[in-house]
């Protein structure tokens, strides 16, 4: 079954496609307080390159939950913020972060076990 396929099927699909991926849940818990530089992202993210979070970011920002503003400055600056969608994704997001935070320890000592 096509990827295309599968959207039709279930909504998840659709939200996978969005956040997937190693940093993109990262990157709404960065943007879901206040709109950050890139800069200040990068520093929150500890271990992500500038390549992979400007890959990232623009992915986030082509489906339409960050918001790209460059102020006309020099030099310019660019600020990254959640659009109303990406606010609203936080929102459903929150319950699977509160879930992580829940069972962390238990998951993380299965992890641990699983491993050795």
């Amino acid at each position: 079954m096509s990827s295309d396929a599968d959207h039709d099927v279930c909504g998840m699909s659709v939200a996978i496609d969005v956040v997937g991926g190693k940093w993109k849940l990262h990157l709404m818990w960065a943007l879901s307080e206040r709109p950050q530089r890139f800069g200040e992202i990068r520093r929150l993210l500890t271990g992500v390159s500038e390549k992979v979070l400007a890959e990232n970011l623009r992915h986030l920002e082509s489906s339409g939950v960050v918001h790209r503003e460059v102020y006309p400055e020099v030099p310019p600056r660019v600020e990254y913020s959640l659009t109303t969608l990406g606010a609203e994704l936080a929102v459903a997001l929150r319950p699977l972060e509160e879930w992580g935070d829940k069972h962390r320890h238990e998951l993380l000592g299965n992890l641990l076990a699983s491993a050795s």
